[in-house]
C-alpha cells in the first residue's frame, strides 16, 4: 500500500511540474494589420493619424526600422508567415483559390508539440471548407473569422466562420456590427478560455483594408464639426462598385487604423486585467505596404506619407510594398523603447515562435530564430531575403546587405533589372544597375538560386 501511495505521489509531483513547466511558457499574440503602410502609426513618424495603444506597445518593447512582409499582397504573405518560407519556395504564391496544400506543416501545429493552445481570429485566407488548408486540418484549436479574403473585403458582413465541433461552420454574427469588433470580442473568448495553459493568438484583422468604412466613433475625430472631412475637400468613392461608397475616404482611412488600435488596446486592457499580460509577448505587424482601393489614391498615400519616405504601396516589391511596421513587447524580456535595425522577414516568425515555445523539431524554413535581435544581443543575419510576385507580369526582388535588386519580365523573358544601394537610397530614387553590371549579374544568379519552379501552374513564369 506504502508503495502504491509512493507511486501516486510522485505521478501526482511529475504532472504538476510538467504543468507548471507549460505555464511558465509564454502566451504569443500575433497581431497582424490588413494593408497597414510603414508610416501609417505614430511611432513611424504618422503626424495625421492617431495610434496611442500602438505606440505603447513600442514604448513598452522594441520597434524594427527594416523588416519586411512575406509578399505584397495578401495570401501569399500570410502563407509565408505560417509556414517559414519566402514566396520562391512557398506553395501559395499569390493571390487566388489555392489552399495551403496537405504537405504545409505550419506554425499552429509545431506549437502543438510544446502544448500550446492555437486561436485564430480575423482574416485566414488559406483554405476554404472541403480544402487542405480549411482550419481544422492546419492545428487550429479555436477559429471564429473570414476564410476567404474577399470577405474581408467588407467590414460589415451578416455572416461569419467559427469551429464548431472540429468543424468549419458557417454562423450568423451579431447584426449592424462591424466584424472587427466581433473578432475583437472573440479574442477576448480565446484567452479566457485557455488561461490554464499557454496559448498561441493569431489576431488578424481587415483593418484598414478597403472598404473603407468605420463607425462614427471611430470616425468622429476625423471629421469637422459640420461632419466634413478634417483633411479638407475629399473626392468621394461612388456607389455601384465593389467597395462600398466613401465621401471621405482619407478621414475613413485614418479612422480604421485608429480603430484597429482601439481593439488591440482592448486586448492588452484585457491580459492586463487577467494578470496575463506579464506572461505574454505581443507582436504587430502587417501583411504588406498601404492600399490605393476603395476610393484611395496615391495622392492619399502621399497626403499621409502612408509609405514613411520608401517607394511604392501594395503590389510593388518596391520597398513601400514589402517594408512592414513590427513591434514586439515582451515584459522583462525585451529593453522598453528600443529601436531595432536587425532585418528580418515575416518566414522568421516561425522559427522564432517555435524556439521560444520550446519545439524541438527543426522544420524545413527559409528563416532565422529572432529571439537574440528580441533582447538585444549579437544575431545571425540573414544572406538574402527574396520575393516573387506575379500579378501585371512577373516580377523577383532581392536584399542583401544594403543592395537591393528588382527584375521585370515581359511574359517568359527578362527585361531589365534594376539596382539600388539602400545605404544611401531608401526610396529607391536612383538605379544604379548601369553603374555595377557584375553586382547586378551576381544578384539575378542569386534570384535564380532562390527560386523552385511551383507545380501551380498560376505561379509559373508565363
Amino acid at each position: 500500500m506504502r508503495v502504491r501511495l509512493t507511486v501516486l505521489f510522485f505521478l501526482l509531483l511529475s504532472t504538476q511540474v510538467v504543468l507548471l513547466a507549460q505555464k511558465q511558457k509564454p502566451n504569443i499574440i500575433f497581431i497582424l494589420a490588413d494593408d497597414l503602410g510603414y508610416g501609417d502609426l505614430g511611432c513611424y513618424g504618422s503626424t495625421q493619424i492617431s495610434t496611442p495603444n500602438i505606440d505603447a506597445l513600442a514604448k513598452s518593447g522594441t520597434k524594427f526600422t527594416q523588416f519586411y512582409a512575406g509578399s505584397t499582397v495578401c495570401a501569399p504573405s500570410r502563407a509565408s508567415l505560417m509556414t517559414g518560407l519566402h514566396t520562391g519556395h512557398v506553395s501559395i504564391r499569390g493571390n487566388g483559390e489555392v489552399p495551403l496544400a496537405a504537405t504545409d506543416s505550419i506554425l499552429p501545429q509545431y506549437l502543438h508539440q510544446a502544448g500550446y493552445k492555437n486561436g485564430l481570429v480575423g482574416k485566414w485566407g488559406l483554405g476554404q471548407t472541403g480544402t487542405t488548408g480549411v482550419p481544422e486540418k492546419k492545428g487550429w484549436d479555436f477559429f471564429a473569422g473570414l476564410l476567404h479574403h474577399v470577405e474581408g473585403h467588407f467590414q460589415k458582413p451578416d455572416s461569419a466562420w467559427k469551429l464548431l465541433n472540429e468543424t468549419t461552420t458557417r454562423i450568423k454574427i451579431p447584426e449592424n456590427q462591424y466584424s472587427n469588433e466581433w473578432f475583437t470580442s472573440q479574442a477576448k473568448n480565446f484567452i479566457q478560455e485557455n488561461q490554464s495553459n499557454p496559448f498561441f493568438l493569431y489576431l488578424a484583422y481587415t483593418l484598414p483594408h478597403a472598404e473603407l468604412v468605420g463607425p462614427k466613433a471611430a470616425m468622429q475625430p476625423y471629421l469637422t464639426e459640420d461632419g466634413a472631412s478634417k483633411f479638407g475637400q475629399e473626392k468621394g468613392h461612388p456607389t455601384g462598385q465593389h467597395y462600398g461608397a466613401q465621401a471621405y475616404p482619407k478621414a475613413a482611412y485614418a479612422a480604421m487604423v485608429s480603430q484597429m488600435d482601439e481593439y488591440i488596446g482592448q486586448i492588452v486592457t484585457y491580459l492586463k486585467e487577467q494578470k496575463l499580460y506579464d506572461n505574454t509577448i505581443i507582436v504587430f505587424t502587417s501583411d504588406n505596404g498601404t492600399h490605393k482601393e476603395g476610393g484611395r489614391t496615391n495622392q492619399d498615400i502621399q497626403f499621409f506619407n502612408s509609405s514613411g519616405g520608401l517607394r511604392g504601396a501594395k503590389r510593388d516589391l518596391y520597398e513601400g510594398g514589402i517594408r512592414v511596421p513590427f513591434i514586439v513587447s515582451w515584459k522583462g524580456k525585451i529593453k522598453p523603447g528600443t529601436i531595432n535595425q536587425h532585418i528580418g522577414a515575416l518566414w522568421d516568425i516561425l522559427p522564432t515562435f517555435n524556439e521560444i515555445a520550446g519545439v524541438t523539431v527543426k522544420p524545413p524554413t527559409d528563416g532565422i530564430s529572432m529571439i537574440k535581435a528580441l533582447k538585444g544581443k549579437k544575431q545571425l543575419a540573414h544572406n538574402l531575403l527574396y520575393w516573387e510576385f506575379y500579378e501585371g507580369g512577373f516580377k523577383q526582388a532581392i536584399l542583401q546587405n544594403n543592395w537591393k535588386a528588382i527584375r521585370f519580365y515581359k511574359g517568359t523573358t527578362p527585361i531589365r533589372t534594376e539596382l539600388y544601394d539602400l545605404a544611401i537610397d531608401r526610396g529607391e530614387t536612383i538605379d544604379i544597375a548601369a553603374q555595377n553590371e557584375q553586382k547586378v549579374k551576381l544578384m539575378e544568379a542569386l534570384m535564380n538560386r532562390e527560386r523552385t519552379t511551383s507545380s501551380n501552374p498560376l505561379f509559373q513564369i508565363k
